[in-house]
């Protein structure tokens, strides 16, 4: 690992809540509220935490499918939100993003080795000549033949299907894969197939990969980093062996309690958090956390924490870690 890929600084995504026949902007929802985050050449950083904590708006925002508010966002030392034209589409290849359902993200009546080979063809990065070649290499890196390219993407399993995602983000020759749940909709014997995937590729092609995912178990046998979000905020970061062994955020200790041991004698102590995640157009004054933390104190209340050094390439928000 090298120097920065990607570069996160106080990001902020709002998006407005409109109400009346006029559609008049009577709030905001918070979905991302001012993180920070960077990933290095070929390394994993995986982004945690519960629905709603605002892991997916990050890479919708990223690939600017959402339009962020406030923060930077530099991609290969540029600003990525400050780009237009030719320039925003020379970049936009190589930095790609994968989907959650395999299913809706294909559409049904293209061939999936003209669904990869598409995207080659627009950015101008094959020959009409070339381009079936391409697309048929990326498959057969991604674990699949080159006679099933004539296929519609119903033929496929839910496997296949992410394989295809995964070919099709390939193709383009990336630097940066941004992986939003990508195994969450499948089996855990074919989850373990696409993760094997991922590592297999990186250490291939020198891939990054943004890894969002809400299981802590999946995360702990690819990521390099760790970062838990919680209501548009991070809570807690870290290499991804210190965070499993020693968590000092709360909510990071909750999420890991509720992780399996694969060995029946070994028992954690389980946290339950109480009530559910709040309204992100409404968040908590103090630390958003202190509502569900059962270790808060009066001064959780009334002042935010602020992400701090924690040591050893570690930071938490927390006044009490």
């Amino acid at each position: 690992m090298s120097e920065a890929l990607l570069e996160i600084e106080d990001l902020k995504t709002y998006f407005p809540i409109k109400s009346g026949l006029l559609g008049r902007t009577t709030g905001q929802v918070k979905a991302v509220d001012g993180i920070s985050l960077t990933i290095r050449e070929g390394e994993t950083f995986g982004l945690v935490g519960e629905s709603g904590s605002g892991k997916s708006t990050v890479g919708k925002s990223i690939v600017r499918l959402a339009a962020k508010t406030a923060g930077t966002i530099r991609f290969m030392g540029e600003d990525l939100h400050a780009l237009h034209g030719e320039r925003l589409r020379q970049l936009r290849p190589k930095l790609q993003l994968i989907f959650q359902d395999p299913y809706s993200s294909l559409n049904p009546r293209v061939r999936v080795g003209d669904a990869i080979g598409e995207p080659l063809l627009d950015h101008g990065l094959a020959s009409k000549a070339d381009v079936r070649e391409k697309a048929l290499q990326a498959l057969e890196s991604c674990g699949l033949s080159a006679y099933q390219a004539d296929r519609l993407p119903h033929e496929f399993s839910g496997g296949q299907r992410q394989r295809i995602g995964i070919a099709r983000a390939l193709a383009l020759d990336p630097k940066l894969i941004i992986a939003d749940e990508p195994v969450s909709a499948l089996d855990v014997s074919i989850q373990a197939q696409i993760i094997n995937l991922f590592r297999r590729l990186q250490q291939e092609r020198g891939l990054s990969y943004l890894f969002i995912s809400h299981d802590l178990s999946v995360v702990e046998h690819l990521c390099d980093r760790i970062g838990v979000m919680y209501l548009g905020s991070m809570m807690e970061t870290g290499p991804r062996e210190e965070l499993f062994r020693s968590p000092l955020h709360p909510y990071t200790k909750a999420l890991l309690s509720a992780v399996p041991i694969p060995i029946p004698k070994l028992k954690r102590e389980r946290i339950v958090l109480k009530g559910d995640i709040p309204d992100p157009s409404n968040p908590p004054s103090g630390c958003k956390f202190h509502t569900r933390c059962p270790f808060a104190v009066e001064r959780c209340v009334h002042e935010a924490p602020e992400l701090r050094s924690a040591g050893g390439g570690r930071q938490v928000a927390c006044h009490l870690a």
